[in-house]
């Protein structure tokens, strides 16, 4: 069984990548890219601290499916919205993008 400290390791380089991404890029699909690596490390450690329990804990496993599952809901309603933008500007450059405000 791996120590746990090498999967809060990766799990904890997955986040600081992310929120680099989050701060410096202002290319709508590299932002969705970072939210997902946000999204990894989270269920990474959900999946950690479900092994830890010995006999290891299902429950976790589950919480993460359904986590991909909203995941994978959010990037393509990103992508679509991103899609559109693309259209509307052909850019997807944030700080471009005014026609879609309210």
């Amino acid at each position: 069984m791996e120590p746990l400290a090498s999967f809060f390791g990766l799990s904890a380089t997955l986040l600081a990548i992310g929120i680099y991404g989050l701060a410096t890029k202002r290319s709508a699909i590299r932002i969705l890219f970072s939210v997902e690596l946000i999204y990894n490390a989270a269920n990474l450690n959900i999946v950690a601290f479900a092994r830890l329990r010995n006999p290891p804990l299902v429950t976790g496993q589950v919480l993460v499916i359904f986590s991909i599952a909203l995941a994978a809901m959010e990037a393509a309603v990103g992508l679509a919205i991103i899609l559109l933008a693309f259209r509307l500007n052909s850019d997807i450059d944030l700080r471009k993008m005014t026609r879609l405000k309210g």
